[in-house]
């Protein structure tokens, strides 16, 4: 079976577009197909344009790349990206789906439709091409009927989340006569390529995560309407506080828009019978908010709305707005005081308005789930993997069910007259009493009256599995070093918020002592948390700088620096393994290492003019350096461009919405490594520790560095300058800008001169302490610790 190298999209809508993107963010060349209009817009009237002009002919797919550039959140992970998308139609590029390897059909939600798509795609595909649909709940063995012998051995259903670029979920749906090294190739393609958690499904309505999701959402529905709960009662407990996405349920279905959602549900009512057919009848208050176009954020009105600065949620009786309230229980509170695994079984057994809410949703959501399983996927796991990658929720309904205690749960279950599955009677009944457990450190999950492993992937490290099977090498309160094997070790941060403070530089030490000391190959920084460091610890500092423990302050910041100096020119490879938000001091522990190796979702950036602050841990000195390394060697080029465009980073807070545009902003070098599925970030920044030690890895030598001096000093300040002149910023943000600029420049020498790496730190650190001790920029810390955004003073 050919590699995929190149596909087109058939469908250039949101999801279609979407999938192009993901694609063209991959390097895949992708060809985006869709209909011929039938008609000119205005404009191409006045253009003097016909139907039969190419550029008429090709509008839908053309409008769809040129709005991939407006959408938010943003399908490309930088801009040039849309460069690898061309734009087609279904009736001149027919020919063109020949020379491709995969043809992903994304057109309208219609059997008939897509039969038709598939019948021309059929006729002008290459034997051997794999076809497939992104229906979310169509049958795909209905689709390929009538096919040729060829396309129905190589098509299937792959099931993308919207959007593309940012859910997880990948859901391949085979049918019977899909060759097994399809499927195969197309689970490995999804999780290795795509960074997608792939999970097969079967061909039954809706599949795995819509099943099971739009069930739950229409369940927490009825109970809402059924017990009196308002919409913003019920979001403000169903969202993060059980571990589930931030959007809880309402607020969720904004975003999916209701029209989505109400094809969604009628996929399934029309497509099964009885009982369960009511479970997803539409509720009636909710079919008038489609026909009143109350759609969510596409309307700008759903079940919220936004008014001023003040949101309102909708009231489902009257389809009128109001405030907002909050679920007031005695569980909420004591739930946010215990330990995240025991939340929801605090919650759900309260006598409570809270606990009532998520019992009546939730009990019956897991005896749905139960009877699903066999019917729509294999087993439990699958099911879990689906809801936990589809849906963001920290745990699927099998691991939700454990939490709170299966037994008693079952008990209370039949106690109130539910169903509970025969299988789970039968489970309990031979002494099971969870559908998880752990045997000689490794997961298993309950099927068929025996317990299965969990199939080991290779490239999925979990750092807690390691710590469970290997002694931790050093630790403290603030990170851990740790054994991955293969003569590679891992340090990870673990203090709150992953914040950085003088136990985390501590073990920076202790970990660069022991690879270079030790029999090790090198040390890879990563760790598993929400993010991977969010910078300095804020709190401590401003409390020491209120203190006026500058004495203190600056042997912390040293420290600092000449921690990072060690990752820098540390004599075996560190490579930096960031993901998500990686910020401040986050950005100044990865920029020194000899390789970073990002996940695609990284966000960096040096944000600390955002509390009044410039970065003092050597991170205006390693962007700079990072940027001078980007020149071409042996010509001459614009010192002061390069000293501007590091101001320009620094001074706007510049966070990079994606790895790649971090690559574009200097953060990274073509060098440095990106992985696509985050789950495998630790394992290749481990094969990249691997791989340089093989090179015979030597330390970099320490150069000195041009800088433009008091000339650029004066440039550079200029620009801030100007912007207080028109009235953009205040006093105090062209002192930060003026210390910033002096360090950047050099301070005051002669364009050009050559400065080594300490003199720049020195100069940093200076500054650093300097705006440290200002009455305003403490405003700023005290501002951002409190309510979580800039002040402007």
């Amino acid at each position: 079976m050919r590699d995929i190298q190149s596909a087109a999209v058939i469908g250039s809508g949101i999801m279609g577009s979407g999938i192009a993107a993901h694609l063209a963010n991959i390097g895949i060349p992708t060809l985006l197909l869709d209909i011929v209009p039938n008609e000119l817009t205005k404009a191409e009237k006045e253009k003097g344009l016909s139907l039969s002009n190419r550029a008429v002919r090709n509008r839908l797919a053309d409008e769809a790349i040129k709005k991939l550039f407006k959408q938010k959140p943003a399908p490309l992970t930088k801009k040039e990206n849309a460069g690898l998308i061309t734009a087609g139609n279904l009736e001149d590029d027919l020919e063109k789906l020949s020379q491709v390897d995969w043809i992903i059909e994304v057109v309208v939600e219609n059997l008939d439709v897509k039969k038709q798509v598939f019948e021309k795609v059929d006729a002008h595909r290459k034997a051997g091409t794999i076809v497939s649909s992104n229906t979310s709940g169509i049958s795909v063995e209905a689709m390929a009927e009538g096919r040729s012998d060829d396309f129905r051995k190589y098509f299937l259903g792959t099931h993308f989340f919207n959007p593309p670029r940012y859910l997880k979920l990948l859901e391949i749906i085979p049918t019977k006569d899909t060759l097994p090294e399809v499927v195969d190739y197309m689970k490995t393609f999804g999780e290795d390529v795509l960074g997608k958690g792939v999970v097969e499904a079967k061909d039954t309505p809706n599949f795995i995560g819509n099943r099971i999701g739009t069930f739950g959402l229409l369940q927490t529905v009825q109970v809402m309407l059924k017990d009196g709960y308002s919409i913003s009662e019920v979001d403000s407990v169903t969202g993060t506080l059980i571990g589930r996405a931030k959007s809880a349920t309402f607020r969720t279905l904004d975003v999916v828009g209701l029209d989505t959602f109400y094809h969604v549900a009628n996929n399934v009512y029309n497509n099964v019978e009885g009982e369960e057919k009511e479970k997803f009848s539409f509720p009636d208050f909710m079919k008038k908010m489609v026909e009143k176009g109350l759609l969510g954020s596409k309307t700008k009105q759903g079940f919220f709305k936004k008014e001023g600065k003040e949101i309102l949620q909708l009231n489902p009786e009257t389809l009128e707005y109001e405030p907002r309230q909050k679920l007031q229980a005695p569980s909420i509170e004591m739930a946010k005081q215990a330990k995240r695994s025991e939340r929801l079984k605090t919650l759900v057994y309260a006598d409570d308005r809270a606990g009532q809410l998520l019992w009546n949703t939730m009990a019956p959501s897991f005896i749905y789930s139960a009877e699903k399983v066999g019917e729509i996927a294999d087993n439990i796991y699958a099911i879990d993997q689906a809801m936990k990658w589809g849906f963001g929720w920290e745990q699927g309904p099998f691991e939700s069910w454990d939490s709170i205690g299966l037994e008693k749960s079952v008990a209370k279950m039949e106690e109130e007259g539910k169903t509970v599955p025969q299988w789970v009677k039968d489970m309990l009944a031979a002494g099971h009493t969870s559908f998880y457990k752990k045997e000689n450190g490794k997961l298993h999950y309950y099927d068929n009256g025996t317990y299965v492993q969990v199939a080991d992937n290779p490239k999925v490290i979990h750092l807690a599995t390691v710590k469970q099977e290997k002694e931790v090498i050093k630790k403290n309160s603030g990170a851990s070093l740790i054994d991955l094997g293969d003569g590679v070790l891992n340090l990870e941060f673990h203090s709150q918020n992953n914040a950085l403070g003088l136990d985390t530089i501590q073990m920076i030490n202790n970990a660069v002592d022991e690879i270079e000391q030790g029999d090790y190959r090198g040390l890879v920084i990563g760790n598993q948390g929400k993010n991977f460091c969010v910078g300095a610890n804020l709190a401590l500092m401003l409390m020491e700088a209120q203190d006026d423990n500058f004495f203190e302050l600056e042997l912390t910041i040293r420290q600092f620096q000449d921690a990072m100096m060690r990752i820098r020119y540390a004599k075996k490879p560190v490579v930096a393994a960031p993901f998500q938000m990686s910020l401040g001091g986050g950005a100044e522990v990865a920029m020194p290492a000899a390789r970073i190796q990002a996940s695609s979702e990284t966000y960096m950036g040096l944000v600390e003019v955002g509390v009044g602050l410039i970065p003092g841990g050597g991170g205006n000195k390693e962007l700079y350096r990072r940027l001078l390394e980007r020149m071409p060697k042996g010509v001459n080029f614009d010192l002061q461009q390069v000293a501007n465009k590091t101001f320009e980073l620094i001074s706007m807070a510049t966070v990079s919405t994606s790895a790649h545009e971090a690559q574009q902003n200097g953060f990274l070098s073509s060098d440095d490594g990106i992985s696509f599925n985050g789950d495998h970030l630790l394992y290749d920044a481990k094969q990249q520790v691997i791989a340089l030690s093989e090179q015979g890895y030597r330390a970099p030598q320490r150069k000195k560095l041009p800088v433009v001096g008091e000339t650029g000093y004066g440039t550079l300040l200029m620009a801030a300058k100007t912007m207080q002149y028109s009235g953009y910023v205040s006093d105090h943000d062209v002192l930060i800008a003026s210390k910033l600029a002096y360090v950047i420049a050099g301070g005051r020498l002669p364009f050009g001169t050559e400065v080594d790496e300490q003199y720049l730190l020195d100069l940093e650190r200076e500054a650093f302490l300097s705006l440290l001790g200002e009455r305003k920029t403490q405003e700023r810390m005290q501002h951002m610790l409190v309510k979580g955004k800039p002040l402007r003073n």
